[in-house]
């Protein structure tokens, strides 16, 4: 009984201390914005599956997932270069770090959580999140930006994709994104 009264002691003094101002160190700036602002931003994003350096990797799939034609229950770990032009050796302006996996039994309808990390010019070290459905055989496809670091802090809006070239044989594909950004 003794050690849980010093528990509860070692809590309250640790709850006043926290209300105490300044006693508690802030971990984040606090942000001052007079108003949002809206940013235009446009890439190819490169997946690569093939190769000596893939940039996309399966890590797991389900029992049936070879038999599937949609390839359902496969989930593939990303490290995709993003680039100004579609032409890979085009200037990097950051990397599509994160997860797709295959959603859909009847179609190919990808789940994505991706972080579109930037480094170059002013956007070096800020990042957007991508989290929602890709229904990657459809022309253009729509899909959230749910957050962002750096520049883009509670960052919130959308991406459209459209792929500009698929080798149906190796999976590889180049997509063009622009991304529409409230930040």
């Amino acid at each position: 009984m003794a050690k849980f009264g010093v528990v509860i002691l070692l809590l309250i003094v640790t709850l006043e201390m926290a209300a105490v101002p300044g006693m508690a160190q802030t971990w984040a700036q606090k942000l001052v914005t007079e108003k949002e602002t809206v940013t235009n931003l446009r890439f190819y994003f490169h997946d690569t599956l093939s190769g000596k350096n893939p940039t996309a990797v399966r890590v797991a799939q389900a029992t049936g997932t070879d038999k599937s034609p949609t390839l359902f229950g496969v989930v593939m770990m990303v490290d995709d270069p993003l680039t100004e032009t579609p032409d890979p050796k085009s200037k990097l302006l950051g990397r599509a770090q994160g997860l797709y996996g295959s959603a859909c039994q009847d179609e190919l309808g990808l789940v994505m959580s991706m972080s579109f990390v930037f480094t170059d010019d002013i956007y070096n070290g800020s990042s957007i999140s991508l989290l929602g459905n890709n229904r990657a055989m459809n022309p253009v496809r729509e899909m959230p930006i749910v957050g962002g670091t750096g520049i883009f802090r509670l960052a919130r809006g959308y991406a459209i994709a459209k792929t500009y070239w698929f080798d149906l044989t190796t999976g590889d594909a180049i997509v063009g994104y622009n991304v529409t950004v409230v930040h």
